[in-house]
C-alpha cells in the first residue's frame, strides 16, 4: 500500500504545473459516510479555465479512495444481470475493504471567488485490498465463498462499468487558498469471487455495491 501512496504523490508532483489565470489546481481530503459504510479519499486535479470569464473549470487528476463497510450486500455486477433484478444474486461480506487509485475527470464552475460547484468521476485505474470470506445468496440457496476486490477499474457508463469507481457532486466555499467542501458521493465498489459462484442465467463472479454517501472535505487551492 505504501508504494501506491508514494506513486500517487509522485503523480501530484509531475502534474503540478505553474499556475496562472488560465489554470487552477485543487487537492482534497474527503471523508464520507452512509449506512454502515464509508470512505476516505485524497485527490488532486489540474484544471483549465474556459469561457470569457474563466469560470468553467475542466481537467484531470488522480484520486486515492479507501472504502470500508460492515455487513454489506453486493449484487451481480455485469450489465446483463444487473439490469434485471430477477437475474441478480447477492454476495454478503461482513467487513469489505477496498482501496482504489484512479485517474479522474472534473467539471466545475466558479460561481464567485468564494463559491464553486462541480462534478468529478473516476475513469480508469486499479483496486487492491484483502481477501474476504462471505456468503453467496440466490433465490434457492446460500453458501460460503471468498472474494477479492476486482483489480481493474474502468468507466463504461452505468451497469457497464467495471471495478470500483468514485464520483462526487460537490460545492466548495473558499477561505483564501483553502475551502470547505460538501458533497454527495456515489461510489461503486466491486468484488470478484474465487470461482463463478453464480451459474444462472449465466456464469458470474463479479458483485457490486452501489454506495450513496454524504461527505465533508477540505480543499487546498494551488
Amino acid at each position: 500500500m505504501k508504494v501506491h501512496v508514494i506513486s500517487f504523490f509522485l503523480f501530484l508532483s509531475i502534474t503540478s504545473f505553474s499556475q496562472d489565470h488560465r489554470t487552477a489546481s485543487y487537492a482534497d481530503f474527503t471523508g464520507a459516510i452512509g449506512s454502515n459504510q464509508g470512505s476516505a479519499s485524497l485527490d488532486y486535479f489540474h484544471l483549465w479555465k474556459l469561457g470569457k470569464s474563466k469560470k468553467i473549470e475542466v481537467g484531470l487528476g488522480g484520486r486515492f479512495t479507501s472504502y470500508f463497510g460492515t455487513s454489506q450486500y453486493f449484487t451481480s455486477a455485469p450489465a446483463s444481470l444487473a439490469s434485471d433484478e430477477s437475474k441478480s444474486d447477492s454476495l454478503l461480506l461482513q467487513s469489505p475493504r477496498v482501496n482504489t487509485l484512479n485517474l479522474a475527470i472534473n467539471l466545475g464552475y466558479r460561481i464567485s471567488p468564494k463559491l464553486g460547484v462541480g462534478f468529478n468521476i473516476d475513469a480508469v485505474g486499479f483496486s487492491f485490498g484483502p481477501q474476504r470470506g462471505g456468503s453467496y445468496i440466490n433465490a434457492n440457496q446460500g453458501h460460503a465463498t471468498s472474494a477479492k476486490p476486482t483489480p481493474f477499474n474502468i468507466l463504461l457508463i452505468g451497469n457497464n462499468d467495471k471495478g470500483s469507481l468514485n464520483s462526487e457532486f460537490y460545492v466548495r466555499y473558499f477561505f483564501n487558498k483553502f475551502a470547505v467542501k460538501l458533497a454527495y458521493q456515489y461510489l461503486f465498489v466491486e468484488y470478484t469471487t474465487d470461482t463463478k459462484v453464480q451459474q444462472l442465467p449465466e456464469a458470474n463472479d463479479r458483485f457490486r455495491n452501489k454506495a450513496s454517501l454524504f461527505s465533508l472535505g477540505i480543499t487546498k487551492q494551488f
